[in-house]
Parts: structure tokens; sequence; C-alpha cells
């Protein structure tokens, strides 16, 4: 056993951990029961990612979850199953059914159907009509899939290039007659996208859906099929032509909720519901088996093929975090490099040190646009409260009302792309396109989960039930 363990059979492994398991005889995608020092577990040996270090085996337990096993705790290891796995996605004809709608998904690189190739690490995205039925046949109940993969990127270098390509791509789809469009998109800057999409893309006919998955699909607790179940269902037959953000509402897995794209943040490095709509409220929730419109004031579907196509874009635009004891130079940097606008992230109402007046005044005499959010990302910026909001705005900074900074800062690349013209700059950052403001914040758009307020306990004890 041991000469054909070492054959190759220990993908990834190196080193103590391949002499430990070459001397226990095991072998990758072998069914093992393990004893250790530290207890007893069952599962399936995995590959390991040729980059991970050499003191553990990884196992896949029964539940479905992944762990380490330092390699010297183990001190026997017994085979009871083999079967070596394939990494290929299965694929099977994507059935077409002329009575049920036509969806096209734009691939950006999100990986929303996916499987995890353990020995490198890499996610192996399920793609093609044929794979994602593969991977979620669900979808085959909803419509008739095409998909088209404009790029592959990790969305955090998503572009100004990748940006307008899905604002044109999304013009031809809707020209052509297709009864909604879902976007796959990593999650990381998924709210980037919505935010510059929704004044690229304005007055759809047909819902334009952002999807992407917390989880990977091998995990037992991946979101991925839920959510592109619920954004193929929402592209189909809901009646939000918008630019919305469909993804986990509670952190069980009953429904998504559709976020418009100015109003969406990523909230969380790794919950499940991680996007949230800020200084509002959603605008719909769906199911498998529901879709329900949260909002009176939604854009409805529309039969025509009428739609705006604006894919105007400013690069030297920057978002500033404003923080205690910043220096003059971050400001007076932008100007020397030629930017032509500045989105502050100020702190309580609208708020930056007076070192910082200055070179703001030069930045906005020398035709830089500087328009002020706060950082609370609830709530309004209000620069008329107090002497320093005053004294900032006689400087030349534009309080920016309730704009989220990721969705002021996408606007203002856009505004800039059309005119440098300051009132009119002005005009078009103030007037709203996609709810990026709001005349007012709804009692229910400010919700904190804060655990052991006894308000919060009291609901998560009746949902338990």
């Amino acid at each position: 056993m041991t000469e054909i363990v070492s054959n190759n059979l220990l993908k990834g492994y190196r080193g103590l951990a391949k002499d430990v398991l070459t001397g226990l005889g095991a072998r990758v995608w072998a069914d093992v029961e393990v004893k250790t020092t530290k207890g007893d577990y069952v599962g399936l040996i995995l590959p390991r990612s040729e980059t991970a270090d050499d003191q553990h085996m990884v196992l896949k337990l029964r539940t479905g979850y992944n762990i380490g096993v330092n390699v010297n705790t183990i001190t026997e290891i017994k085979e009871v199953g083999y079967k070596e796995a394939h990494y290929k996605i299965p694929e099977k004809e994507f059935p077409r059914d002329p009575n049920k709608p036509n969806i096209t998904l734009l691939g950006t690189g999100g990986t929303i159907a996916s499987r995890l190739d353990y020995r490198t690490g890499a996610v192996i995205p399920a793609f093609s009509p044929g794979e994602l039925y593969g991977a979620v046949p669900e979808l085959a109940d909803v419509c008739n899939l095409e998909t088209i993969k404009l790029f592959g990127i990790f969305s955090e270098d998503m572009s100004p290039l990748q940006w307008t390509t899905l604002a044109k791509g999304i013009g031809e789809q809707i020209k052509k007659g297709v009864d909604g469009i879902v976007i796959g998109h990593g999650t990381d800057t998924m709210h980037h996208t919505s935010a510059i999409l929704s004044y690229m893309v304005q007055k759809p006919p047909v819902p334009i859906i952002l999807v992407g998955s917390q989880r990977s699909s091998d995990r037992p607790s991946s979101d991925a099929a839920l959510n592109l179940i619920n954004a193929t269902r929402s592209a189909a037959y809901g009646d939000i032509a918008e630019v919305l953000v469909c993804m986990f509402g509670p952190t069980s897995d009953q429904y998504c909720l559709l976020h418009r794209g100015t109003r969406v943040r990523k909230m969380h490095s790794s919950y499940r519901s991680t996007f949230r709509t800020l200084s509002d409220s959603p605008v719909g929730r769906v199911s498998p088996t529901e879709y329900v419109v949260l909002k009176e004031h939604v854009n409805r579907r529309r039969k025509d093929r009428e739609v705006i196509i604006d894919p105007a874009f400013e690069e030297k635009v920057s978002i500033v975090y404003y923080y205690p004891n910043m220096k003059p130079d971050i400001i007076e940097s932008l100007v020397d490099n030629g930017y032509k606008g500045i989105v502050i992230a100020g702190t309580g109402l609208g708020h930056v040190n007076k070192p910082l007046y200055e070179p703001i005044r030069v930045a906005c005499n020398k035709g830089v646009h500087v328009f002020m959010t706060v950082q609370t990302l609830w709530g309004y910026v209000q620069m008329f409260v107090y002497e320093t909001g005053r004294e900032l705005m006689q400087r030349g900074i534009v309080p920016a009302a309730n704009m989220l900074p990721e969705a002021a800062y996408m606007k203002l690349c856009w505004v800039l792309g059309h005119t440098l013209e300051r009132g009119k700059v002005i005009e078009m950052m103030l007037t709203p396109i996609a709810d990026e403001i709001t005349e007012r914040e709804p009692h229910d758009g400010y919700l904190v989960m804060q655990g052991g307020l006894p308000e919060v306990q009291k609901m998560l004890q009746h949902l338990a039930k």
C-alpha cells in the first residue's frame, strides 16, 4: 500500500503530513475512520492546497463540514471506502419551454455556483446553462436561461471598463427582448457595481438583478443555490424593474431580500445575510414560493423595450474616509495628481478637522468638486448645525444628503463623465435618479440587530418557535 499511496495519491500533501499518511496507508478521497489522541473522526480525506502547511490532514465529516487534523495526533487510519472525486461540474442540457420567461445571466467572475479544487484551493465556477442546470436543477422550473460571460475577474478588480461593458450589455439584452437579467457578481464590491449601474441604466423595462454567494457550493451552509434561484425568479416574474441586489435576508435560508442598487451595502465579512438596505427599507422579498413588493413607489415592469443607457465615467475621482489627525497632504496630493472630484466620508453630521479646511478651499477654487457624506452610513449630512459644517460649506464642500459614501462616489464619477461645470455638477449630484437620495428615513430604515437588547431577544425567541 505504501508504494501505491506515494504514487500521487496524496494530492497536495507534502513533508511531514505526506510521511505520516503514507506510513498509515492513507490516500486522498478515501472514506476513513481516524483515531487520534484527541478523539475519533469519520469522513473523507480531501486533497490539500499545494501552498498549505505540512502539519494537517483535511477531513470532510459526514455533516459536510471540513476540519483540519494535526497529523502528529493521528494514531490509526482505517479505510472503509474509496471513490475518487472529479472536479468537473456535472452538465446537463438545459430544457427550454416556450411558455417560460427568457432570462440572460451576465457573468463577471462571481462564483454563484461552484466547486472547490481542494488541491489548488481554486474555485471552479459553474457558468454554462448546462453546468448551472447540473448544479441548480431548480432553475429549469423558473425560466429559459442563456448565459454570457462578459469577463472573469475578482470583484475587487472591477473597473470602469467592466461597468461600461455591463451597462452596454444590459442594453443589448433588453433590446433583444429578454424578460429579465441576472448578473453574477462577487459580493465584495457588489454594492459599488449596483450603484453605478443604477446611474448608467435608467428606467429599464425589466428587472436587473445582481446576485452572488458568501459561501461556495461545496459547503453545507452555502447560500449560492437559494440566492441564484430567488434572483432568477425575481428577474423572470418580478414586477420591480430596477437595478437590485438579491441576497439572503435572515441568517436562515427562508427568503432573500431585494435591495435598491444605490441604498445597499455589504455589512459583514462572512454572514450570508451580509447585505442590508441603509436609511431605507428593502423593496421586495422573494423565496421559491412567493414574491412580495414591500415599497409602494417602485419602477414597474413594462412591455416596451425603452431604456436609457448612459455609460459615462470619470476615473479621476476619489473617496476619502476621514479619521482624526488626518493631514492636509491627503487632500493636497489628490489635487496635485489632477483629481477632479472627491467624496469625503466625514464624522457625525459631516465634519473634518480644521487642518483640512485650507486644502479643501484650495481644491474647490481649483475646480475640484468636493462632496460630503457621513461615515455613520445611516442618516443625513447636516452641515448647518455646527459652525464647523458651515465653515466647510463656505470653503466649497457640498453636502450630499443621505447618499451612501460609495453611492455618492459612483455618482460623482458618472456626473463628471458628463460635465465639469460646477452648477451643473451640483444639480446632477443632488437630483435623485434611483433613490440614492430620499426625502426621509422611514421608521424601519435604521435597524441594527444588537444582541442583548430585550426587544431583539424577544423577537429572536419568537422566530425560533
